[in-house]
Protein backbone atom coordinates (compact mmCIF):
# COMPACT_ATOMS: atom_id res chain seq x y z
CA UNK A 1 0.00 0.00 0.00
CA UNK A 2 1.32 3.45 -0.90
CA UNK A 3 1.58 6.22 1.75
CA UNK A 4 -1.62 7.80 0.41
CA UNK A 5 -3.52 4.62 1.26
CA UNK A 6 -2.15 4.62 4.80
CA UNK A 7 -3.37 8.19 5.28
CA UNK A 8 -6.88 7.19 4.25
CA UNK A 9 -6.92 4.31 6.73
CA UNK A 10 -5.61 6.55 9.54
CA UNK A 11 -8.26 9.20 8.95
CA UNK A 12 -11.10 6.68 8.89
CA UNK A 13 -9.95 4.92 12.06
CA UNK A 14 -9.48 8.26 13.85
CA UNK A 15 -13.09 9.08 13.04
CA UNK A 16 -14.28 5.84 14.61
CA UNK A 17 -12.21 6.42 17.74
CA UNK A 18 -13.57 9.94 18.29
CA UNK A 19 -17.13 8.73 17.73
CA UNK A 20 -16.62 6.05 20.37
CA UNK A 21 -15.08 8.47 22.89
CA UNK A 22 -17.61 11.27 22.54
CA UNK A 23 -19.82 11.64 25.63
CA UNK A 24 -23.14 13.34 26.18
CA UNK A 25 -23.87 15.60 29.12
CA UNK A 26 -25.44 13.47 31.90
CA UNK A 27 -27.43 16.52 33.11
CA UNK A 28 -30.53 16.21 30.95
CA UNK A 29 -32.49 18.99 32.64
CA UNK A 30 -31.76 21.60 35.31
CA UNK A 31 -33.26 24.70 36.88
CA UNK A 32 -31.57 27.39 38.90
CA UNK A 33 -33.32 29.94 41.07
CA UNK A 34 -32.65 33.30 39.36
CA UNK A 35 -32.48 34.97 42.79
CA UNK A 36 -29.18 33.20 43.42
CA UNK A 37 -26.36 34.68 41.40
CA UNK A 38 -24.06 32.73 43.69
CA UNK A 39 -24.12 31.12 47.11
CA UNK A 40 -21.61 30.11 49.75
CA UNK A 41 -23.04 27.00 51.33
CA UNK A 42 -20.47 25.50 53.68
CA UNK A 43 -22.50 22.94 55.67
CA UNK A 44 -24.78 20.64 53.69
CA UNK A 45 -26.95 17.78 54.89
CA UNK A 46 -27.30 15.11 52.19
CA UNK A 47 -30.31 12.81 51.92
CA UNK A 48 -31.38 10.07 49.55
CA UNK A 49 -34.93 9.08 50.54
CA UNK A 50 -36.58 6.48 48.35
CA UNK A 51 -33.46 4.43 47.69
CA UNK A 52 -32.77 0.98 49.11
CA UNK A 53 -30.85 1.19 52.38
CA UNK A 54 -27.46 0.16 50.97
CA UNK A 55 -27.83 2.44 47.95
CA UNK A 56 -28.87 5.38 50.12
CA UNK A 57 -25.95 4.98 52.50
CA UNK A 58 -23.38 4.61 49.73
CA UNK A 59 -24.86 7.57 47.88
CA UNK A 60 -24.82 9.86 50.93
CA UNK A 61 -21.33 8.70 51.92
CA UNK A 62 -20.00 9.49 48.44
CA UNK A 63 -21.56 12.97 48.51
CA UNK A 64 -20.07 13.60 51.94
CA UNK A 65 -16.64 12.39 50.83
CA UNK A 66 -16.57 14.63 47.75
CA UNK A 67 -17.94 17.64 49.62
CA UNK A 68 -15.42 17.28 52.42
CA UNK A 69 -12.61 16.86 49.91
CA UNK A 70 -13.64 20.31 48.65
CA UNK A 71 -13.57 21.81 52.14
CA UNK A 72 -17.35 21.72 52.66
CA UNK A 73 -18.89 20.12 55.75
CA UNK A 74 -21.10 17.35 54.39
CA UNK A 75 -23.37 15.33 56.69
CA UNK A 76 -25.14 12.07 55.74
CA UNK A 77 -28.79 12.13 56.75
CA UNK A 78 -28.99 8.41 57.42
CA UNK A 79 -26.92 8.95 60.56
CA UNK A 80 -29.44 11.48 61.86
CA UNK A 81 -32.84 10.34 60.60
CA UNK A 82 -34.77 7.07 60.85
CA UNK A 83 -34.46 5.59 57.39
CA UNK A 84 -38.00 4.25 57.21
CA UNK A 85 -39.35 7.74 57.96
CA UNK A 86 -36.95 9.76 55.82
CA UNK A 87 -38.53 12.13 53.36
CA UNK A 88 -37.80 15.54 51.95
CA UNK A 89 -39.49 17.41 54.79
CA UNK A 90 -37.75 15.44 57.56
CA UNK A 91 -34.35 15.94 55.91
CA UNK A 92 -34.85 19.70 55.74
CA UNK A 93 -36.02 19.78 59.36
CA UNK A 94 -32.93 17.83 60.44
CA UNK A 95 -30.70 20.20 58.47
CA UNK A 96 -32.22 23.11 60.37
CA UNK A 97 -31.60 21.39 63.72
CA UNK A 98 -27.95 20.79 62.80
CA UNK A 99 -27.39 24.37 61.74
CA UNK A 100 -26.75 23.37 58.14
CA UNK A 101 -27.22 26.16 55.63
CA UNK A 102 -28.31 23.81 52.84
CA UNK A 103 -29.81 20.38 52.19
CA UNK A 104 -29.13 18.25 49.14
CA UNK A 105 -31.93 15.77 48.46
CA UNK A 106 -31.63 13.02 45.86
CA UNK A 107 -34.71 11.15 44.62
CA UNK A 108 -34.69 8.12 42.31
CA UNK A 109 -36.89 8.54 39.27
CA UNK A 110 -36.16 5.54 37.08
CA UNK A 111 -33.79 2.66 36.42
CA UNK A 112 -33.79 0.93 33.05
CA UNK A 113 -31.89 -2.13 31.93
CA UNK A 114 -30.46 -1.43 28.49
CA UNK A 115 -29.04 -3.77 25.86
CA UNK A 116 -26.90 -2.73 22.92
CA UNK A 117 -25.74 -4.87 20.03
CA UNK A 118 -22.62 -4.22 18.04
CA UNK A 119 -20.05 -5.95 15.87
CA UNK A 120 -16.78 -7.25 17.21
CA UNK A 121 -14.66 -5.69 14.49
CA UNK A 122 -14.45 -2.64 12.26
CA UNK A 123 -15.53 -2.96 8.62
CA UNK A 124 -12.83 -4.60 6.55
CA UNK A 125 -11.24 -2.23 3.99
CA UNK A 126 -10.23 -3.20 0.48
CA UNK A 127 -7.60 -1.26 -1.40
CA UNK A 128 -6.54 -1.59 -4.98
CA UNK A 129 -5.07 0.13 -8.00
CA UNK A 130 -6.63 0.59 -11.40
CA UNK A 131 -3.99 1.95 -13.71
CA UNK A 132 -2.50 5.07 -12.08
CA UNK A 133 -5.47 5.49 -9.71
CA UNK A 134 -5.79 4.28 -6.13
CA UNK A 135 -9.17 3.05 -4.93
CA UNK A 136 -10.70 1.99 -1.60
CA UNK A 137 -13.97 0.37 -0.59
CA UNK A 138 -15.48 -1.22 2.52
CA UNK A 139 -16.85 -4.71 2.97
CA UNK A 140 -19.49 -5.64 5.53
CA UNK A 141 -18.85 -6.13 9.24
CA UNK A 142 -16.61 -9.01 10.28
CA UNK A 143 -17.19 -11.09 13.41
CA UNK A 144 -20.25 -12.16 15.35
CA UNK A 145 -22.41 -9.43 16.95
CA UNK A 146 -21.52 -8.54 20.53
CA UNK A 147 -24.08 -7.89 23.26
CA UNK A 148 -23.57 -5.21 25.92
CA UNK A 149 -25.84 -4.88 28.97
CA UNK A 150 -25.90 -1.87 31.25
CA UNK A 151 -28.16 -0.01 33.68
CA UNK A 152 -29.35 3.53 33.07
CA UNK A 153 -30.22 5.53 36.20
CA UNK A 154 -32.30 8.69 36.20
CA UNK A 155 -32.53 10.67 39.44
CA UNK A 156 -33.34 14.20 40.52
CA UNK A 157 -31.21 16.20 42.93
CA UNK A 158 -32.45 19.37 44.62
CA UNK A 159 -30.43 21.90 46.63
CA UNK A 160 -32.39 23.79 49.30
CA UNK A 161 -31.48 26.98 51.13
CA UNK A 162 -32.52 26.02 54.68
CA UNK A 163 -32.65 29.54 56.12
CA UNK A 164 -34.94 30.79 53.34
CA UNK A 165 -36.71 27.47 52.70
CA UNK A 166 -36.17 27.92 48.97
CA UNK A 167 -35.11 25.68 46.12
CA UNK A 168 -31.77 26.93 44.84
CA UNK A 169 -31.05 24.37 42.12
CA UNK A 170 -32.61 21.22 40.75
CA UNK A 171 -31.21 18.85 38.16
CA UNK A 172 -32.27 15.64 36.48
CA UNK A 173 -29.26 13.47 35.78
CA UNK A 174 -28.84 10.26 33.81
CA UNK A 175 -25.87 7.98 34.35
CA UNK A 176 -24.99 4.49 33.21
CA UNK A 177 -22.88 1.66 34.57
CA UNK A 178 -21.87 -1.85 33.59
CA UNK A 179 -23.36 -3.80 36.49
CA UNK A 180 -21.37 -1.73 38.99
CA UNK A 181 -23.60 0.30 41.27
CA UNK A 182 -20.72 1.97 43.11
CA UNK A 183 -19.31 3.25 39.83
CA UNK A 184 -22.71 4.69 38.92
CA UNK A 185 -23.00 6.38 42.33
CA UNK A 186 -19.56 7.98 42.05
CA UNK A 187 -20.29 9.19 38.54
CA UNK A 188 -23.62 10.66 39.63
CA UNK A 189 -22.17 12.46 42.64
CA UNK A 190 -19.28 13.88 40.61
CA UNK A 191 -21.76 15.20 38.05
CA UNK A 192 -23.86 16.94 40.72
CA UNK A 193 -20.88 18.48 42.51
CA UNK A 194 -19.47 19.76 39.25
CA UNK A 195 -22.83 21.28 38.25
CA UNK A 196 -23.15 23.09 41.59
CA UNK A 197 -19.58 24.33 41.36
CA UNK A 198 -20.12 25.65 37.83
CA UNK A 199 -23.17 27.56 39.09
CA UNK A 200 -21.12 29.08 41.98
CA UNK A 201 -23.41 27.51 44.55
CA UNK A 202 -20.71 26.09 46.81
CA UNK A 203 -18.39 27.82 49.21
CA UNK A 204 -15.39 27.85 46.88
CA UNK A 205 -14.34 26.58 43.46
CA UNK A 206 -13.58 22.90 43.41
CA UNK A 207 -10.26 21.77 42.03
CA UNK A 208 -9.10 18.54 40.52
CA UNK A 209 -12.42 17.10 39.37
CA UNK A 210 -11.73 14.47 36.79
CA UNK A 211 -13.59 14.79 33.46
CA UNK A 212 -16.53 12.45 32.89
Amino acid sequence: MKPYGFRIVALVLMGWVFMGCSATNPVINEWRNPAYGSANFTRILVGGPGFATSIRRNLEDEFVAQLRAAGIDGIPSYSRDAEEQANEASIKQEAQKLGADAALVVRPLQMERKTEYGPNYFPAPWFGYYGPHFGASWYGWYGAPSVYHYNEYTSETTLYDIAKNEVVWSGTIRTTDSDNVQTAIKSYVTTVIRALDEKNLLAKPLKGLAPM
